[in-house]
């Protein structure tokens, strides 16, 4: 299966995750989250507002029940997690408050150092 384009948020499998985000342009936030994830459905809806607010940036959602492999490469232990890349190279992982000013001070923090080794 390709990946579905669901508003501003794209779900990306893992057979084709690395070729996808080593072929991403810009900025691309990696989501992993579960339907059962009350927290993961309002990150979605702010990632979403995040994006509209920034066309050139991507959001690629992975389903982390059914993308165990994945789920474990990048050691997630809850949900849901973000993950930075830009122009195709891993930067970090993002913690902050659920709230786009937060989100915008994280990613512009983080870009600001050197791109990192793939977990």
């Amino acid at each position: 299966m390709g990946s579905l384009q669901v508003a501003a948020v794209v779900t990306v499998e893992q057979f084709e995750f690395h070729q996808t985000l080593g072929a991403a342009a810009g900025v691309s936030l990696v989501f992993f989250s579960s339907e059962e994830c009350l927290s993961c459905r309002y990150w979605e809806d702010m990632l979403k507002n995040y994006i509209a607010s920034h066309p050139d940036g991507k959001i690629f959602k992975v389903d982390a029940g059914r993308d165990q492999a994945l789920t474990e490469e990048f050691g997630v232990f809850h949900l849901p997690a973000l993950f930075l890349y830009n122009s195709g190279q891993f930067h970090s992982e993002i913690q902050c408050e659920a709230n786009i000013d937060a989100l915008d001070k994280a990613i512009t923090t983080a870009l600001a150092g050197p791109a990192q080794e793939t977990p």
